[in-house]
């Protein structure tokens, strides 16, 4: 067997460097502590701006060229509109000549039948029809026959329809101007109307107002004499009710009045509170003595009131001092209850402090390296 040098497949090695590339990024991003820890992968936040910029220019392009798009339709629209005018414009013109040169008069149908009346009865022939034969007619009806006047007659019809045209086109204009004018008019007319009748409006709400103010202040006086009226015969009936309490038996103090009611009544002698004069010395005596039995009667009770009130606070003192016994040996109690529990927590401390002496001395005696360590987290897999 003879002995060949092959080629290197070299796609197979830049597939692995390749893949070799794609794991060393993989691990950067990874073992990255920042991206991990924080969750921020900067590069896909750079992308995405990158992304978004581009989008908001691609769209501010597009906005831009349908903007220009839209004035060059606009412009063209524009200029076609032009176009069709000037060419309605032209094909009016030529229709006019057309008809003006074409379509004339005496080139109809009916132009033979009144022929007649333009002087064709002097039109002499050479030979006549009967011995010519119909198919060796010289000379038609209407032509042939007076060739220059029928067409100076025709230019003098057509300057005429022209200038007919341009008198009816003048006229219009006139008339187009005239109704502008009157349209002109009606509008200022209108405007005059409407400030003639703001300013007859402004006019009415001022004498609207002027006679509010005299109707108001007609009320307001008529109020005013009203309320003086009011008072001066309030005034008179308080003067009439003074000067008949002032001559009245209630402030002369006549005791006859009183007496004389009591006598002519029939149930008896009774009191009349509008006449009484005063009390008897009788009833003033029986009033203090009433009055000293009211003082003794309330020293009384204002003694028993203060008996009760001393009795009330040696019970709430006895029930203080009884509360406060039993607080004092509640507290007696907790303080023996917390020495027991710092005795119980020291005996725990003790035995977990002894339990991991056991584990660190005895138990856990072989410790990891730093070789056991640096093997994890050494691929991306």
């Amino acid at each position: 067997m003879y002995k060949v040098d092959l080629p290197v497949d070299e796609s197979a090695l830049q597939a692995v460097e390749r893949r070799r590339a794609a794991e060393a990024e993989r691990k950067s991003r990874i073992f990255n502590p920042r991206a991990r820890v924080i969750g921020v992968d900067l590069r896909v936040l750079q992308k995405q701006q990158e992304e978004k910029r581009e989008r908001l220019d691609m769209d501010q392009q597009r906005d831009m060229a349908r903007d220009l798009l839209r004035l060059s339709l606009d412009e063209m629209a524009m200029q076609q509109k032009k176009e069709e005018e000037e060419l309605r414009r032209e094909l009016a013109q030529d229709l006019v000549q057309y008809r003006a040169i074409h379509q004339r008069a005496e080139d109809g149908r009916d132009a033979d039948i009144n022929y007649c009346r333009q002087g064709a009865s002097n039109v002499s022939v050479s030979d006549s029809d009967s011995a010519l034969g119909p198919a060796s007619m010289q000379v038609f009806l209407g032509e042939g026959i007076n060739e220059n006047e029928k067409k100076r007659a025709q230019m003098e019809m057509n300057e005429r329809n022209l200038r007919a045209q341009r008198e009816e086109r003048k006229k219009q204009e006139r008339e187009q101007k005239n109704r502008e004018l009157l349209t002109g008019r009606e509008l200022v007319e209108k405007d005059l109307r409407a400030v003639q009748l703001n300013a007859l409006e402004e006019e009415c709400k001022r004498a609207a107002h002027i006679a509010l103010s005299h109707y108001n202040q007609a009320q307001a006086e008529e109020r005013m004499e009203r309320e003086q009226q009011e008072r001066l015969r309030r005034e008179g009936e308080e003067l009439a009710e003074v000067r008949y309490m002032v001559t009245s038996d209630l402030l002369t103090e006549r005791t006859e009045a009183a007496k004389r009611k009591t006598e002519s009544s029939a149930e008896g002698p009774q009191v009349l509170t509008d006449r009484w004069k005063g009390m008897t010395p009788q009833q003033i005596s029986d009033i203090h003595r009433k009055i000293k039995e009211q003082c003794l009667e309330k020293e009384r009770l204002q003694e028993m009131e203060r008996q009760r009130d001393v009795a009330w606070d040696y019970h709430l003192t006895e029930q203080a001092r009884q509360q406060e016994r039993e607080e004092n040996r509640d507290k007696e109690l907790q303080r023996e209850r917390r020495i027991q529990l710092d005795k119980h927590n020291q005996q725990l401390a003790q035995e977990q402090q002894t339990h991991q002496h056991y584990l660190d001395k005895q138990l856990y005696t072989n410790r990891p390296t730093v070789q056991y360590f640096t093997q994890f987290g050494t691929s991306s897999r």
